[in-house]
């Protein structure tokens, strides 16, 4: 009788379907011991298989408390370390690099009832990732204001720029900007009022990552362009949620941040 073909269709929907049991099993403690799991005497290794689920989901919840310390110091140690095992046991790792896991942990807080009062957790969460997001970011050297300058007044309107690969621009409903902050530099939290909406930019100019709050309008103004809209676009996006936009200050505070890496002309 011929072998089946390891590369068949069947073959490898048996192995997906292997795989997804034994990575949904190592998460979920609730779980038995996928079949096939054996000890080197050939005899069920259920022990065995509950140490590595345990060593796994140990180190999927040193990852995050690592990639977001600011949450881990707002909730306290016992606190987040039993959140992060229930986020752990629903979502699995998508990448075999540890920090780029747990990219939707914001969204999760969203929805965990045990954390609602703490408003304001998802959106320093948000900013923590985008923290981490802009110090894993490629280099890139920043947008030259002599570039800028050298274009004809009646032509900068219609300019649209390349942002800066560590860019990333958060809005927030609370004092994100201001908790994570102050968090992070172990500043008292005891003075910030968590209802201010705060907008922030998160750069990374040379090799520290700078989180900078952003003024009024400041947010519409920068994500229009970094979604590709012309620098009119842009000035009205901005006007439309602050009438008193300062268009010119908004321009020296994204060329001193580093936002952008060139100017691309109009199509």
């Amino acid at each position: 009788m011929p072998r089946p073909d390891s590369n068949s269709e069947a073959a490898k929907t048996v192995r997906t379907v292997t795989l997804g049991r034994f990575s949904d099993a190592l998460l979920d403690p609730e779980q038995p011991t996928p079949a096939g799991i054996v000890g080197p005497d050939g005899k069920k290794a259920d022990k065995r298989f509950d140490v590595y689920r345990n060593n796994v989901t140990v180190s999927l919840v040193g990852a995050l408390a690592e990639i977001y310390p600011a949450v881990h110091r707002l909730v306290g140690d016992d606190f987040f370390r039993a959140m992060a095992r229930t986020y752990v046991r629903s979502e699995q790792p998508k990448s075999p690099l540890l920090f780029r896991y747990g990219d939707d942990f914001a969204d999760f807080l969203e929805g965990f009832e045990p954390a609602k009062k703490l408003v304001y957790l998802p959106d320093v969460a948000r900013l923590e990732r985008a923290w981490l997001d802009a110090f894993h970011a490629a280099d890139a050297p920043p947008l030259d204001p002599a570039a800028l300058a050298a274009i004809a007044p009646d032509e900068l309107a219609e300019q649209r720029f390349k942002a800066h690969p560590a860019t990333r621009v958060v809005c927030s409903r609370f004092a994100a900007v201001s908790i994570f902050s102050a968090n992070r530099s172990g500043a008292d939290l005891s003075g910030i009022d968590p209802a201010i909406a705060e907008d922030g930019l998160v750069t990374r100019r040379d090799f520290d990552v700078e989180v900078r709050t952003l003024p009024e309008g400041a947010a519409a103004f920068l994500q229009a362009l970094v979604d590709g809209n012309t620098l009119g676009e842009a000035a009205e996006a901005a006007v439309a949620v602050a009438q008193k936009f300062d268009l010119a200050a908004a321009i020296g505070a994204m060329l001193e941040a580093g936002a952008f890496t060139a100017i691309a002309t109009k199509d």
